[in-house]
């Protein structure tokens, strides 16, 4: 069968791109199309156009994509929220519209869901649940969120398939006393607050900066670079496995992007997470990394293989 793949994908974040192979990687009876912000090869489209400049990318072969696909599968990742956008919240509904209109069933697979500042964005968000096949979210919060919008759909409870990478790699957990820091490009002054505050406490202790999103984030790292008297260093991660290796000495980690703190939260490092409101995906996090312990990373992995049992299933049906 073939399947278009949505998410935001190609904008250089490695927490996405972790995403997307992991639907490439593991399920292999399904011959996916990926939708990117900067497509490269012949399975790979452009965005459908949503400003001036993206009508003269080739939208037309995205639209092609949809025709020939069995199934629209927006893959991980927190796309209908409006936190830092309501435009995030169109975007991706424009994105589901078009596959409605063309009567390709959407599903929703390990999404994060919420939460929303404003009424458009959450307008957007339950159409686009209420016209969905197939829904699994990957915390409690989206769950419970979901749920209370009386669609009666199912919604399948799960958590992000990228912890089971993160917890697959291998690792050498010497201990040090290595501060990092996981910075967004839009770092405001919560977490800049957060991370002086913990230098300050560890005076003298190495710093390390992790780099997750390239040409981004070097406004933020500058900032830091003045409150740090000690070794600094900054570290650009690629891979998982590039974020795996700086983080798994570390002290602590002070992480205010998602993937970031997910691989310590996978690795047992002691974490703080910087949230950018309440009830968002970090924030889930944070009340994660309070209690973590063998029995919560087992049940993490349980929820990661329900959804995973229960999107595929729903994907084969289609083939019946």
């Amino acid at each position: 069968m073939h399947a278009l793949l949505i998410g935001n994908y190609g904008v250089g974040n490695l927490g996405d791109e972790a995403l997307r192979r992991f639907f490439l990687d593991n399920f292999p009876g399904v011959e996916w199309t990926v939708l990117s912000a900067d497509p490269k090869g012949e399975n790979e489209v452009c965005r459908l156009p949503a400003g001036i400049r993206s009508f003269f990318k080739p939208w037309w072969r995205t639209i092609s994509a949809f025709r020939h696909a069995d199934a629209v599968v927006f893959g991980g990742g927190t796309l209908f929220t409006d936190i830092e956008s309501v435009f995030a919240c169109f975007l991706w509904w424009w994105h589901a519209a078009v596959a409605g209109f063309l009567s390709k069933p959407v599903y929703l697979a390990f999404q994060g869901i919420g939460p929303f500042r404003t009424s458009w964005g959450l307008r957007l968000a339950k159409r686009v649940v209420d016209k969905s096949a197939f829904i699994s979210v990957r915390d409690k919060a989206s769950f419970e969120r979901v749920q209370s919008w009386n669609m009666n759909k199912k919604i399948v409870q799960t958590f992000d398939p990228v912890y089971v990478v993160f917890s697959g790699i291998k690792v050498n957990l010497t201990e040090s006393n290595t501060i990092v820091l996981i910075p967004r490009k839009n770092s405001g002054e919560n977490f800049l607050i957060e991370a002086s505050k913990i230098i300050q406490e560890h005076q003298g202790d190495p710093v390390r900066i992790i780099i997750m999103q390239r040409d981004h984030e070097h406004f933020v790292v500058d900032r830091i670079r003045s409150m740090v008297h000690g070794h600094f260093e900054v570290v650009e991660a690629v891979t998982e496995e590039d974020l795996v290796q700086a983080i798994e000495d570390a002290l602590l980690v002070v992480a205010e992007r998602y993937h970031g703190a997910l691989a310590a939260l996978a690795l047992g490092v002691p974490l703080v997470v910087c949230p950018q409101d309440i009830g968002d995906k970090l924030d889930v996090l944070q009340e994660l990394a309070e209690k973590d312990g063998k029995k919560d990373r087992e049940e993490f992995i349980r929820l990661i293989g329900e959804g995973y049992l229960a999107l595929k299933a729903a994907l084969e049906s289609i083939k019946n």
